[in-house]
């Protein structure tokens, strides 16, 4: 075992708490533990911002992606990165101006409907546990990866200590938090990727996809995960060990979905609709996604959110140049993952897969398992907060009347779902769960703040029809996915990438329903579209 490992993981895990009690020392009012008061300046929030947002399928899910499936799922960090143009064309500015301290305190001033904002608390509800899941579940991952335990304390422990710092020090303390875990995950694979790369130039730039196929760089064991077929020809056996020398061909496993030879190198391999769905998801659902959502309302006004926005663009785009790169070097350094069908751990076992079990090996190793955990730290206390904040303003306390207490109740009450259900479900894949919660958001509140925001005919009863048909779509695809049979052909296309027909809908039956009852249109729709568009220098 790595002896950098477990002091590197409780330093950060001490960081984190020392960061938060520091943040605690200006969480007073509720207002603090909400929106950080609205104080919180461009450059801080965007660390925050991107800090939240790196998250496992960032971190650990991109990467395995590329290692298993190639060109075809560079759309996921290009649309994760993206989507914060959206953003800020469309939603950062007005959504700050509206005074809301959440999505659903959104719908109730844009539309004045209690229905609708129960609609919504409860897609809130949904996708941040949605959300939530994939985090705790790479942390168990991790954690069962590199030191052989329990996926369950791992689980465990992110969720105690994020449900810690959010319940103490709420938005205040975590702005500090995330912004702090941004800079760590980025030097955590900024660092290592130099090494990694004069590595392969020392080793004569092996080829990523060689003519005659992968090959194990060194002698290699593996163990058989589930009974299987090799090369079509070989039956093994769950536990099997499996031993092969350097340079051995690396057989095909036929339980394990991944791309071989020059197909790793093509693009559009499940087709257009799964492509450009995709693109939709995580292009729009950046807009939809609470926990993102909640930290524009931190800003002092629309001006500062703009100028966050741009910023994390910034931030986002450099770090997603670096987990491509681990994928890509995974299938030189790493082969046996395609095995096991455990690609999400190519992060983790790269550094000392490629530079050896010596020294420097295991440090980059150490740091890099520290930005793991980071991912998983800081992602989890966004989402946490943002859920919590749903239900203390809409459950516990409607009106945000309640203290400080009841703050920390709904935080308690935020985290034992996600945590429940991350402790019997370990084998999903970390980047396509996270995909699928983008389907969601962007098929539900994407349409809702687009059209709410720059169309002044929406009415209530269109927004309730267009959320339930979207996004209400996209809610049972997901499950039926997670949950459900496995599906072929073209059903498992449609229901496995919804958002290509999920989203057309929600903004189809919100304008056509908005239209049909065009009398429910707020008699105050001039006002409340005139405070979401003018700056607020003309309104002193």
């Amino acid at each position: 075992m790595n002896p950098y490992l477990a002091p590197g993981l409780v330093v950060v895990v001490l960081l984190t708490v020392a960061i938060g009690a520091y943040g605690l020392r200006f969480a007073r009012t509720t207002s603090d533990f909400l929106v950080a008061s609205r104080s919180v300046s461009p450059s801080w929030n965007a660390a925050a911002i991107s800090g939240e947002y790196l998250s496992a399928a960032s971190f650990l899910g991109v990467a395995g992606l590329v290692l298993r499936y190639g060109v075809d799922v560079l759309w996921y960090p290009v649309g994760f990165a993206a989507g914060y143009l959206a953003l800020l064309l469309f939603v950062a500015a007005p959504l700050r101006r509206s005074g809301a301290f959440t999505l659903p305190d959104f719908c109730q001033v844009r539309l004045r409907s209690t229905a609708l904002r129960r609609l919504a608390t409860a897609f809130v509800l949904f996708i941040g546990c949605l959300y939530m899941l994939p985090q705790l579940q790479g942390a168990g991952l991790t954690f069962a990866t590199l030191t052989g335990g329990s996926y369950a304390w791992g689980a465990l422990v992110v969720a105690v200590v994020v449900t810690a710092n959010v319940a103490f020090g709420g938005m205040r303390a975590i702005t500090f938090v995330q912004a702090f875990q941004y800079w760590l995950k980025l030097t955590a694979l900024a660092v290592p990727i130099i090494f990694l790369i004069l590595q392969w130039q020392a080793d004569g730039r092996p080829e990523v996809t060689p003519p005659p196929g992968a090959v194990f760089p060194a002698a290699t064991t593996v163990v058989v995960q589930q009974d299987a077929v090799l090369d079509g020809v070989r039956p093994v056996k769950e536990g099997q060990e499996l031993h092969f020398a350097a340079g051995a061909p690396v057989p095909e496993v036929s339980t394990v979905d991944a791309e071989s030879g020059d197909d790793w190198l093509l693009p559009d391999k499940d087709g257009l609709f799964s492509t450009y769905s995709l693109i939709l998801a995580t292009f729009l659902g950046t807009m939809g996604l609470p926990h993102v959502l909640v930290r524009f309302y931190t800003n002092p006004d629309g001006a500062s959110a703009r100028r966050t926005t741009l910023v994390v663009l910034a931030m986002v785009g450099l770090f997603y140049l670096l987990p491509t790169m681990y994928g890509v070097l995974g299938r030189i350094y790493t082969p046996q993952l395609l095995m096991t069908g455990n690609t999400d751990a190519v992060v983790l076992l790269l550094p000392e897969a490629a530079l050896g079990d010596g020294h420097l090996g295991r440090l980059l190793g150490a740091l890099v398992t520290a930005g793991a955990l980071a991912a998983f730290l800081s992602t989890s206390s966004g989402l946490l907060t943002s859920v919590a904040g749903v239900i203390f303003t809409d459950v516990l306390r409607p009106g945000r009347n309640g203290s400080i207490r009841d703050f920390r109740i709904a935080t308690l009450l935020a985290a034992s779902v996600p945590t429940g259900l991350a402790l019997f479900v370990s084998d999903m894949d970390v980047s396509r769960v996270v995909g699928l919660a983008f389907a969601v958001a962007a098929s539900s509140f994407c349409p809702l703040l687009v059209l709410g925001i720059w169309w002044r005919r929406l009415t209530d009863v269109g927004a309730i029809a267009g959320l339930i048909a979207g996004g209400g779509a996209a809610g049972a695809a997901v499950l039926l996915t997670v949950l459900g049979p496995p599906l072929s052909g073209w059903h498992a296309e449609v229901v496995g990438q919804p958002a290509a027909w999920t989203v057309p809908l929600a903004f189809l039956v919100m304008v056509s329903v908005s239209l049909a009852t065009g009398r429910r249109v707020p008699p105050d729709v001039g006002a409340t579209m005139l405070r979401l568009h003018a700056p607020e220098a003309l309104r002193t």
